[in-house]
């Protein structure tokens, strides 16, 4: 038997072989980057629920005293609601969206912020043990907001770096570029307390 003339067949079918294996490589590579994004984007959602459930205990201390400012208690809670209502879908994650997320999120900030500065007038409320433990859980929450967003935005560049280089952005037509979180407009500005 000549093997000789089987030759280009045997060359042409490892190649096919070849190219088959490493088209499923791409396409799983892809899959893990995205779901690596998915869960960073879950982690940030975390710490945005942990605050949110900090605020509504922060909320009913603050009420405890009863001469607080009733505007700033409901621009609090309004806040925490807007924010709560914006939600983003993690697959197809776009600028226009993290934006919308992103300022809902910096409502609550302000509103916050508002708050724990008028508190300053009541010194009943600043002994208070449960609204001094709040409000550290509070600052930590804060923190942990800080590095799941730094995380996903990590996980977005290590996703769009390898779904956008060529040659494999030709096989991966289906997953396009994700956003990654941006400062809020303004947040390079000096912010000013009045007391």
């Amino acid at each position: 038997m000549d093997f000789k003339k089987f030759l280009p067949w045997i060359i042409g079918i490892g190649a096919l072989i070849i190219i088959v294996m490493w088209y499923f490589s791409i396409q799983n590579s892809a899959l893990r980057y995205n779901q690596a994004t998915e869960k960073e984007w879950g982690n940030v959602n975390t710490a945005y629920q942990r605050r949110n459930d900090l605020i509504g205990n922060l909320v009913n201390t603050v009420k405890g005293a009863a001469d607080f400012e009733k505007g700033t208690l409901t621009a609090v809670i309004e806040a925490r609601a807007k924010a709560t209502s914006v939600t983003v879908d993690p697959t197809n994650i776009t600028p226009e969206q993290l934006a919308a997320f992103n300022q809902a999120q910096s409502g609550v900030s302000s509103a916050l912020s508002r708050l724990l500065v008028s508190v300053e007038r009541y010194p009943e409320l600043k002994a208070n043990q449960n609204f001094l433990k709040l409000q550290d859980e509070l600052a930590s929450t804060e923190n942990q907001i800080l590095t799941s967003r730094t995380r996903f935005n990590e996980s977005v560049e290590a996703y769009n770096g390898y779904v956008l280089a060529m040659p494999r952005s030709i096989f991966l037509g289906k997953y396009k570029e994700k956003a990654y979180f941006k400062a809020v407009e303004g947040a390079d500005k000096p912010v000013e307390v009045k007391f």
